[in-house]
């Protein structure tokens, strides 16, 4: 074999070979890309449901704070007074 057929033959493995390392290193890219997209939706929604989930609460809580404010330390003891009509009280059942 000559060296130019030689060279010629390096030359084009060499392109191959860098070609391949393009196309894996692409591949690889848009694979991580991808898992990232499903990551941050998955948060996205994890997120929104905490949310909805401190907002609920958090009312739960000003309502019951609400409610505790009517008797205060200077009111004589007794039972408490009754909840009002519109508390909600299922979800500490």
């Amino acid at each position: 074999m000559d060296t130019g057929a030689l060279g010629q033959a390096v030359a084009t493995g060499g392109v191959a070979l860098l070609v391949g390392m393009l196309t894996w290193t692409q591949g690889q890219r848009a694979a991580r890309r991808s898992d990232f997209t499903t990551i941050a939706a998955e948060l996205r929604t994890d997120l929104n449901s905490e949310r909805k989930q401190r907002r609920v609460l958090t009312s739960y809580v000003l309502d019951i704070w609400r409610w505790a404010e009517q008797v205060g330390p200077d009111t004589p003891a007794g039972p408490p007074p009754p909840p009002p009509e519109n508390l909600d009280l299922t979800p500490w059942r």
